[in-house]
């Protein structure tokens, strides 16, 4: 049924050896480079160009072609701009997880299907679904269940969590029981040399090697406003922009015996609340809300029936799975961890789990502190 895979690849090693792996399975696979940044753009960097090179070499090496699309405005519209938004509305919001749900899996996918022709696509994200790193089980009446991969380090389920549904029924994730030094020596054996140990991307692509502030400010106007002490009431330095910080993020101000980090954004005000030392308790908390969920297959059982969900959360894909417990309430969930986590943070995204699954996700609009049922 699926013989023709268009393979979204990066000039990355994961691609490079999902390539190799599809094509040893015998599908008819074809690389795609995605471009969705304009590198010419005199504020913005992207490594798309040199990128772009790598993807032409394992594709020659492999004997596959290879096609490039641009989804510059459509990233500019759904992703970039929800994400200066956001950030003016004093959250902060995750591209990725973004990028993944309105480009690769949707302008990406819609693109090789309808416009190409192909009868499926495949990344090299290091996830699985119920139907296999090739669709091997692939059922039309069943919905697809969004896995943890091999490599639980490299899970990149997170990244997913927003995934519609109809794209990933589709979607094939070739390295998903691999772990990540099993994919480099398999680019090394099959002579990928120039991608087996090739660093993996990190951060925001576009931003290259600019310091996160000095690349925001092209995009947002600075505001100044303070830095204020919550626990004795007194200001202890000045910013320019609540966009530029995050809670839990380091204020690296000067003169003080502790160092100060960020509890939270006042948008009346334009002052940022700080407490001194990283363990401070107000940066700790089991307790946060959300707008509506994304569920990847299908809401709970235990939720549809207005009762509670005992799961798994995580709002950073590094971090380990806390146990927690949900309910809906009349504008999303609310989430109840078992333990307090440091610096959850509004605009972040709450990813759910059961035991290996991934359920779906949901942005955090709202945290309670030092509450611990």
């Amino acid at each position: 049924m699926f013989r023709k895979v268009a393979l979204g690849i990066s000039g990355g090693v994961d691609s490079a050896v999902s390539a190799f792996l599809l094509k040893q399975a015998g599908f008819q696979v074809e690389g795609v480079f995605m471009r969705n940044w304009d590198s010419n753009y005199e504020v913005g960097f992207c490594s798309d160009e040199s990128d772009f090179e790598d993807a032409m070499f394992v594709c020659r090496k492999l004997n596959i072609p290879l096609h490039r699309v641009h989804f510059i405005k459509e990233y500019w519209n759904e992703v970039f701009i929800a994400l200066l938004n956001e950030y003016q509305n004093g959250l902060t919001p995750n591209p990725d997880i973004l990028c993944n749900r309105y480009i690769k899996f949707d302008r990406f996918f819609e693109h090789c299907r309808n416009n190409l022709g192909f009868d499926a696509i495949a990344t090299g994200h290091y996830a699985n679904t119920s139907f296999g790193p090739f669709l091997e089980h692939y059922n039309e009446t069943e919905g697809a269940r969004l896995l943890q991969p091999k490599d639980k380090f490299k899970d990149q389920t997170f990244f997913l969590s927003q995934v519609k549904q109809f794209s990933l029924r589709k979607c094939m994730f070739p390295i998903a029981n691999f772990l990540k030094s099993e994919v480099r020596e398999i680019a090394r054996k099959q002579g990928l040399l120039n991608v087996a140990n090739k660093k993996d991307s990190t951060g925001i692509c576009f931003i290259g090697k600019k310091r996160f502030q000095n690349f925001i400010d092209e995009y947002i106007d600075t505001k100044e406003g303070l830095f204020i002490d919550i626990d004795r009431g007194l200001t202890v330095g000045k910013h320019t922009g609540l966009h530029k910080w995050t809670v839990g993020q380091r204020c690296c101000l000067c003169g003080f015996e502790d160092a100060y980090f960020v509890y939270k954004k006042d948008l009346n005000t334009n002052n940022i609340y700080v407490v001194a030392g990283t363990k401070h308790s107000a940066l700790w908390n089991n307790i946060c809300f959300t707008d509506p969920p994304h569920w990847i297959n299908y809401e709970p059982p235990e939720l549809t029936d207005s009762g509670v969900l005992k799961c798994y959360f995580r709002f950073q894909h590094t971090k380990p799975l806390t146990p927690c417990r949900i309910v809906n309430n009349s504008r999303g969930l609310t989430i109840i961890l078992d333990k307090t986590l440091r610096a959850i943070t509004e605009g972040q995204y709450a990813a759910l789990y059961n035991n290996e699954e991934c359920l779906g996700s949901a942005k955090i609009n709202n945290i309670v502190h030092n509450l611990i049922y």
